[in-house]
């Protein structure tokens, strides 16, 4: 019994980190109408301080659960920097009732990674 209540706290987990979350799309920043949603950056404070997106909501995905309210009750586009964060990010952001509609992965070299391709954007 033990070893099946075991079993299903490690799935549970495993499920919402590190299964992909489903009907939510990846857009490149340039595509999104900016008026219409409001922009959410989940990435670190030392990632988001280097790179910064103008505009965006910063509150990295470890002050989430604490600064949800925060958040303006509108259409979400949420800024990561891993497929990690996207997951457990859009996950919560659903539980506490907001509306997210896309997300952008962005790390260090300007990589937007998408699950299943990779997409190189090159400025110049």
């Amino acid at each position: 019994m033990i070893i099946l209540i075991l079993t299903t706290i490690i799935a549970i987990i495993f499920y919402s980190r590190y299964f992909p979350v489903f009907g939510i799309h990846c857009f490149n920043l340039k595509d999104l109408d900016w008026d219409k949603i409001k922009i959410i950056d989940l990435r670190d404070y030392n990632e988001s301080y280097k790179n910064p997106i103008e505009g965006a909501l910063n509150i990295p995905i470890a002050y989430l659960k604490r600064n949800f309210r925060e958040i303006p009750k509108r259409e979400i586009h949420l800024i990561v920097s891993s497929i990690l964060e996207k997951n457990i990010g859009i996950r919560f952001l659903r539980k506490k009732g907001f509306c997210v509609v896309g997300y952008s992965i962005v790390n260090h070299h300007q990589l937007l990674v998408r699950e299943n391709s990779l997409k190189i954007e090159t400025n110049g």
